[in-house]
Formats: C-alpha cells, structure tokens, sequence
C-alpha cells in the first residue's frame, strides 16, 4: 500500500471513529465516572469487538450478515435495547450523580472486567461496524499483493486508532469533572448522557441499513 493509501484510511478510520456514537459516549461517561486510567478496561473492551468485527468482515462473514435482514436485524434491536437500558438507568440515576463528588478521588470503582464487558456489548450491538468494515478493507487492497498480510497492518492500524479515540474521550470525561464537581450539574449531566443513550438505541433501532 503507498504513503498516499496509507495516509487516506488513516483518516477515514480516525474520522469514523472520532465522531461521537455510542462506544464514544460510553468513553466519555466512564472518563467521568472512574477516571481515564480505569477507562483502559472499557476500551479494551471495545478494542477486542472492534477486531472481531473486522475480522467478520475479512472472512466474508460480514457480507452474509449484510445480506440477512433476520441476523442484522436481531443484533442491531438487541444492542438498541442495550443502549436504552443504559440509558434509562443513567437518566434516573438522580440520587447519585454520575459525578464523583470528590474531583481528586473516583470513589466508586466496579470490576474492571465490569466496564470491560459494558463497552463490548456497546460496541457489539452496533451492526453497522462490521457494514464499515466491509465496504472500506477491499479499497485499500491490492489484488497484485498477498491479502492476509494486508489485512493484519490494515486491522493493527485500525485498533490502534480505535483505542487512542476512546482514550480521547475517556480524558475529555475526566476533565470535565474538573469543572462540573457541583451534584446538581452533575445529576443535570445524568439527564442529557441517559436521553442521549436512549435517543441513540432509538436511532440505531429505527434506521436503516
């Protein structure tokens, strides 16, 4: 692959995954929660499914979940009924902020294998990375070349920029905490993260392909 092609699915993957969307919300969330260093677990999390999808879609296993409606569709509603369950427990969470109450110090601290696993079943009810995946990898092949080799630096570069987008929005979530450290923000915090969950397990269940 030259600098050029290189360089041009750097930026389409660092674009697609810089924008914000449920895996990113849940960064950000976590950052605020429990600090960007704890948050390593969930972007873990979302690294491993990431992966997984892309390698779905290397496969061909991508293009045969495309083409059913009934596969598709029963993991796009159960990761749709995820994030508006997410949602509906952060929106009402009205007597305890999503804020630590102490900037210094993230209190409360679930399993990291906890926050591992609610950042993999965000990202893995989200279809539609495996439809990303499908449609970008066979741009940047070169049919003259080996495809394995190709697909692994294609799938490392991927993760890496991946992980490094999660991690962006974990510090950004920390950093807010820095400023909004009052309970009553923070609860008015808990209202538009929960209504944005839930807005977003509305949009993913009700849009098409």
């Amino acid at each position: 692959m030259s600098l050029s092609f290189m360089s041009l699915y750097i930026a389409t993957v660092f674009i697609a995954s810089i924008l914000p969307g449920p895996s990113m919300l849940l960064a950000l969330t976590h950052g605020m929660q429990f600090g960007a260093k704890r948050t390593i677990a969930s972007a873990m999390g979302n690294l491993t499914i990431t992966l997984i999808q892309a390698s779905i879609s290397v496969t061909g296993l991508g293009a045969i979940l495309i083409a059913s409606e009934t596969a598709f569709n029963l993991v796009k509603y159960t990761g749709a009924a995820y994030l508006v369950y997410l949602g509906i427990r952060i929106f009402f969470s009205n007597k305890k902020s999503i804020l630590p109450k102490n900037t210094e110090q993230f209190q409360h601290k679930p399993p990291l294998h906890k926050m591992f696993l609610q950042a993999a079943f965000v990202t893995a009810g989200n279809p539609k990375a495996i439809v990303f995946f499908t449609a970008v990898f066979p741009q940047f092949i070169n049919t003259n070349n080996t495809y394995l080799p190709q697909f692994i630096v294609l799938m490392v570069i991927g993760a890496l920029i991946a992980f490094s987008c999660f991690m962006l929005y974990a510090i950004g979530g920390q950093k807010i905490v820095s400023i909004f450290s009052k309970e009553i923000i923070g609860e008015r915090i808990n209202r538009v993260i929960g209504g944005t969950f839930i807005g977003a397990g509305i949009a993913l269940a009700t849009g098409n392909k």
